[in-house]
């Protein structure tokens, strides 16, 4: 019984040598796989091959074809989060005493190190029962978190709501449109007002009967970073490090990652950079709270810590001023190539500091969080 085995399907056909390399190959798999119900294919040729592949048997029996799935077992755009590079400064810290290496959690596929809470929360309620496809999850976000659960929710047949401050950008609560999500606008309240974003989307949560994802105080938040974002800047920086540098919007990473890393050190360094205006460096400093006022970088600071920053993993904080993040995510931008938001200059320039002085030890690893794309009807960034 003569047969010819036939590739078809889209890509670049490639070097003839390798193509008919690769062509018999997959043929002599193909000739194994159907030993068990037809007789030996003697005659087998290779017509074409290509790189996605669909196998046409000519036989006594006519044709007929197998799609073979296996050959290119591709990720989900969800299996992709995480694994993001950890790189050198080339320009800015020239002259420091150490260098500082950042962790480019803006190139996540939904731009942010929030697609990790995202994913890990939205597992965590599916495996629990908690949620099934056709329900509406809905947070309280400075947008990123939003972004991550429009990426990963919307995709699985999730509706998602997602509250957002007033003084968030235009370009965040457009993009989260485009997505598909809801987007509710809070006014700036502090957060014992009912009408803070993140007790109007609880108390949105509960009339309607609505997921409320809860990543201030959802333990899967931190725990996502032990497992993932702390191993990560371990292995990649092959145990170097002597600080972490990092925000805090919900304390998830700084928390987590921090964690991880001072079980493999204890000698590690866990450094927040806050803006100034924000009451947390205070609270970590002092244990109060006190020199409350207003900021213009997004998504990290608080007038009070989040559940899930651990202020007990913290050595260290540096307040850091509007002016002098928007500098930096600027020269991050312009002299780096790393396109990212105003929170991670916020980062670098706490990191750029500890990296100036002897007693730090070693290299500094700054968290950068987010993409320069929601920022781009800000004035920083427009200047």
């Amino acid at each position: 019984m003569a047969a010819a085995v036939m590739m078809t399907g889209g890509g670049h056909s490639g070097q003839g040598q390798n193509r008919k390399q690769t062509g018999e190959l997959l043929k002599h798999k193909y000739l194994r796989c159907f030993e068990c119900f037809t007789k030996p294919l003697r005659a087998a040729k290779v017509v074409r091959c290509r790189l996605n592949f669909v196998v046409t048997f000519r036989s006594g029996f006519g044709p007929f074809k197998v799609a073979h799935k296996s050959l290119v077992n591709l990720p989900t755009i969800d299996e992709v989060i995480g694994n993001t590079p950890l790189v050198r400064l080339r320009h800015l810290d020239r002259g420091l005493r150490w260098p500082v290496w950042v962790k480019c959690e803006h190139l996540n596929p939904g731009g942010s190190v929030k697609d990790r809470l995202a994913l890990a929360i939205l597992n965590e309620a599916e495996q629990q029962g908690h949620i099934k496809p056709g329900d509406t999850l809905i947070e309280a976000t400075a947008g990123n978190t939003g972004m991550g659960l429009a990426l990963v929710g919307l995709s699985r047949g999730y509706q998602v709501v997602c509250v957002l401050p007033e003084k968030m950008s235009v370009d965040k609560r457009e993009a989260l449109k485009m997505l598909g999500a809801r987007v509710v606008i809070a006014p700036n309240a502090p957060l014992d007002s009912p009408d803070n974003f993140r007790n109007m989307a609880a108390r949105l949560a509960e009339e309607n009967g609505w997921f409320l994802t809860q990543q201030f105080s959802h333990p899967a938040n931190p725990r996502i970073h032990y497992h993932t974002t702390g191993p990560e800047i371990w292995r990649q920086s092959q145990g170097q490090l002597a600080a972490l540098v990092a925000g805090s919007g919900t304390g998830g990473s700084l928390s987590g990652a921090g964690r991880y890393l001072k079980q493999q050190n204890p000698d590690i360094l866990v450094v927040l950079a806050d803006p100034l205006g924000s009451q947390l460096a205070s609270y970590v400093r002092s244990g109060e709270y006190s020199g409350d006022g207003p900021y213009l970088v997004e998504g990290i600071g608080s007038s009070r810590a989040p559940d899930n920053l651990d202020v007990q993993l913290i050595d260290q904080v540096e307040s850091v001023s509007d002016e002098e993040s928007f500098q930096v995510s600027r020269d991050l931008i312009r002299k780096e190539g790393l396109w990212v938001g105003g929170s991670s200059g916020t980062a670098v320039a706490a990191a750029l500091r500890c990296a100036s002085r002897p007693e730090t030890g070693g290299p500094v690893v700054a968290l950068v969080t987010d993409s320069w794309d929601r920022y781009f009807s800000r004035e920083w960034l427009r200047s």
